[in-house]
C-alpha cells in the first residue's frame, strides 16, 4: 500500500527549501513528502533574490490553484502542512476536499477573522504601506525579519536565518488578507462549514508577532459550524520562525503526533 503523501507549503518571504528537515522527518515516519514552491518562485534562494519580478502579482487563488494541480497529480489525497500564508492555503485546499488532513502553523488570517493585533499590522505594513506593492514582489530587511520572524531568537540566530532563507514574495496576498472582510468574494475565504472535510490542526506560536495567537483563536471560532475535527495547539515561547529555527523538531513532532490515527 503506498504511503500517504504530504505537501508542505511555505509562506511569504521564506523559500520552499526550508522544509528539507521536515521532509526528512516525515519521510522517516513513513510518509511521502514534497515541498513545491509557489508559482513564480525559483528553485534556489539565490535565483529568487536575483529575479524578484518572477514572483510578483500572484494572489491567494492563483497559488491555491497551483497547489491543487500538484495535488491532482499525486497517487492519493495528501496531508497538507502549511506555515503562515501556507497555513491559509492549507485551509483553502482542505475546504475544497483536496486534502485528507491539514496542519496550519501560524496561519495568516482567513476571511472572517476580526482580530488585528498591532504587531501583525506592523509586519503587514511592509507591503501595505505602498499600494504599488500589490503588483510587486516585496522583500524584508534584516530588522523587519527580526521583528516578524526572529523576535524569540538571539540576534545572531535571526541574522543567520535571514541570510540563509529570505526571498522576495508577492505583496498581493497581504492586500487580499487585509481587506478580506470588506470583500464578499475574498480570495482568503475558506469553507469553514464543510462537514465532510478532513481533520484540521491549527498551531500557534505563543509570541508570534506576524500571526499572534489571537488570530489563530479567531480562526478556530470560524469552524464552529462544522462537525469535522478542528483543534488548536499553542507552542510556548515561540515566534513566527518556529518551523525553520533550531526548535523546528518540536513543532514537527507536534504535527506528526497529532496526525497519527487521522490518516490511513
Amino acid at each position: 500500500m503506498p504511503s500517504t503523501p504530504v505537501v508542505f507549503i511555505h509562506g511569504l518571504w521564506i523559500h520552499a527549501t526550508t522544509w528539507k528537515p521536515w521532509i526528512d522527518f516525515f519521510g522517516q515516519a513513513g510518509f511521502s513528502p514534497i515541498a513545491p514552491p509557489w508559482p513564480g518562485s525559483a528553485d534556489t534562494v539565490d535565483e529568487a533574490r536575483a529575479h524578484p519580478e518572477k514572483a510578483a502579482g500572484y494572489g491567494v487563488t492563483e497559488v491555491a490553484d497551483h497547489y491543487a494541480r500538484i495535488i491532482g497529480a499525486l497517487p492519493a489525497k495528501p496531508v497538507v502542512i502549511g506555515h503562515s500564508f501556507g497555513g491559509l492555503l492549507a485551509q483553502v485546499l482542505l475546504g475544497r476536499n483536496l486534502a485528507s488532513a491539514a496542519v496550519a502553523i501560524d496561519a495568516a488570517p482567513i476571511k472572517g477573522v476580526l482580530a488585528l493585533p498591532f504587531s501583525a499590522l506592523r509586519v503587514a505594513s511592509v507591503a501595505l504601506k505602498n499600494p504599488a506593492n500589490m503588483k510587486k514582489a516585496v522583500s524584508l530587511t534584516a530588522a523587519e525579519f527580526r521583528y516578524g520572524f526572529g523576535n524569540m531568537l538571539s540576534h545572531e540566530d535571526s541574522e543567520e536565518l535571514f541570510r540563509r532563507w529570505t526571498i522576495p514574495s508577492p505583496g498581493r496576498p497581504l492586500f487580499q488578507a487585509a481587506f478580506a472582510n470588506f470583500n464578499p468574494n475574498a480570495a482568503t475565504k475558506v469553507d469553514t462549514g464543510n462537514a465532510n472535510r478532513g481533520p484540521l490542526l491549527l498551531i500557534a506560536g505563543e509570541h508570534d508577532h506576524t500571526v499572534p495567537p489571537a488570530i489563530t483563536r479567531g480562526t478556530l471560532k470560524l469552524y464552529h459550524r462544522s462537525p469535522a475535527v478542528t483543534e488548536l495547539k499553542e507552542i510556548p515561547n515561540r515566534g513566527h520562525s518556529l518551523t525553520i529555527d533550531k526548535g523546528w523538531r518540536e513543532v514537527a513532532t507536534t504535527a506528526l503526533d497529532w496526525l497519527k490515527g487521522k490518516t490511513n
